[in-house]
């Protein structure tokens, strides 16, 4: 039994996630170390497009249109993308056990931008080397079953096993080799994850790759429903098998790869957060798709809440979603044992 089984439930849901999202996003907008009070917070946001008098400072435009807004805006697209490349691959491999780096991709977008940070190469460069170092570990990872001549969806994930354990050990050389000063703290910035360093011209380089990956997926979420099938009952369906898996894990692969250059590694969305939303609307990827990402992107503007305001000193956003994520993953499979 689900929670939101019905049309209207589902619509119901979704229109309140979308609610609390904005709630949220405001609450993150005004609080911080340098907390901004909402009427005045409303004011900046509107004063480049509305004629607003002026009653803030000059300090509290910084802190809201250049510090917190774009990392507000990466927070809401980061957690829908990797909510949506993980349902995507835990459909395609049949798998619910499977998140969004089982490729390596996260392992290559992290090693490539410690090779950039261990060369001396700045911000930007770091990203283009860890979407190269993310595009790499998957092709490692589809090459691999070649050459055993298996090509099927457990040699795919026992090749990103592989590939994740071989890229651990340059990234385990590459921090051996770092100044402990300088590069190593860029380098934990990648391993952990943070939205720290986002910018509106980092942001204007991932935000079309990343929205068109997550509207193609969107639309295949239909077709996705029928990979989760097994191959003979896909192919009766008049499923192309492997040029829509292939497309699905391509395009979700992307899809990680700019987020963690964004943002560097963040774990536990893409594995749990589909099966939050199994358990509330089923296994529907339909509905799934849409309610995942919406959930995720709650959950990673909570989690960028916490980070900032726990300590004076802020907490990278891979230690909170690991303190979060695995309880919550504990109940999800207590709670879906109880529900079967």
């Amino acid at each position: 039994m689900r929670i939101f089984s019905g049309v209207q439930g589902y619509f119901v849901l979704m229109i309140w996630l979308i609610i609390i999202l904005f709630i949220l996003c405001a609450v993150s907008l005004t609080n911080g170390v340098y907390n901004v009070p909402f009427s005045q917070t409303v004011k900046i946001l509107f004063s480049n497009i509305l004629d607003i008098e002026q009653t803030w400072s000059n300090n509290m435009y910084v802190v809201i249109i250049n510090i917190r807004l774009p990392r507000i805006i990466a927070a809401v697209l980061i957690g829908f993308s990797l909510a949506l490349a993980g349902a995507s691959y835990q459909g395609v491999f049949q798998n619910p056990l499977v998140s969004s780096d089982i490729l390596g991709v996260s392992s290559g977008a992290t090693v490539g931008a410690a090779a950039s940070i261990l060369l001396g190469l700045g911000y930007y460069l770091n990203m283009t080397f860890a979407f190269i170092g993310g595009l790499i570990a998957v092709t490692l990872c589809v090459f691999l079953p070649t050459l055993t001549k298996k090509k099927s969806t457990l040699a795919l994930i026992l090749s990103g096993i592989i590939v994740g354990g071989f890229l651990s050990s340059i990234l385990g050389l590459i921090v051996y080799l770092a100044d402990p000063e300088t590069q190593l703290p860029s380098i934990v910035f990648w391993q952990m994850g943070s939205l720290s360093k986002v910018t509106y011209s980092s942001l204007a380089i991932a935000t079309p790759m990343i929205i068109i990956c997550c509207v193609f997926l969107l639309l295949m979420r239909w077709r996705i429903n029928a990979l989760s099938l097994s191959d003979r009952e896909a192919q009766s369906l008049g499923v192309n098998l492997v040029k829509e898996r292939s497309l699905v894990i391509v395009f979700s692969t992307i899809l990680t790869a700019v987020s963690v250059c964004i943002s560097g590694t963040i774990g536990w969305i893409g594995l749990i957060m589909p099966h939050f939303a199994r358990l509330l609307v089923g296994d529907d990827n339909a509905k799934v798709f849409p309610l995942a990402g919406i959930i995720s992107a709650i959950f990673l503007i909570v989690v960028d809440l916490f980070a900032r305001n726990l300590t004076g000193a802020e907490i990278p956003l891979g230690i909170i979603t690991g303190f979060l994520g695995a309880p919550l993953f504990a109940f999800l499979l207590v709670r879906q044992r109880k529900v079967m």
